[in-house]
């Protein structure tokens, strides 16, 4: 379920998720929401190499590098590439949180 936040963002943060938003054929949330999992998964696997996600930096390559190289990137591809990222940012906040329980008893 997606809950609606209002979030302050620098102009040039702003302007280069736009950037992204329109090279990838995504919404602005979609990118936003992108980021920031991609940021909680390395996060998360730097302070706990236990809740490690599976390894999104590879599929994150393949899809810049095609598209650097004009080639489409299929939406089914992004979409398959998303649902993997926000199923992996779950699993990895999940383990954080039993991880910190523990250190809390």
């Amino acid at each position: 379920m997606l809950k609606r936040y209002q979030v302050l963002i620098n102009d040039w943060l702003v302007d280069y998720l736009k950037k992204i938003a329109d090279k990838y054929d995504l919404s602005f949330s979609e990118v936003v929401r992108a980021a920031l999992c991609l940021q909680v998964i390395q996060k998360i696997s730097e302070l706990n190499p236990k809740c490690k996600a599976a390894e999104m930096t590879s599929t994150i390559k393949q899809l810049v590098m095609k598209k650097n190289q004009n080639k489409d990137v299929e939406p089914e591809e992004l979409h398959k590439f998303l649902s993997k990222l926000y199923f992996e940012t779950r699993k990895a906040t999940e383990c954080w949180e039993k991880t910190q329980k523990k250190h809390k008893k």
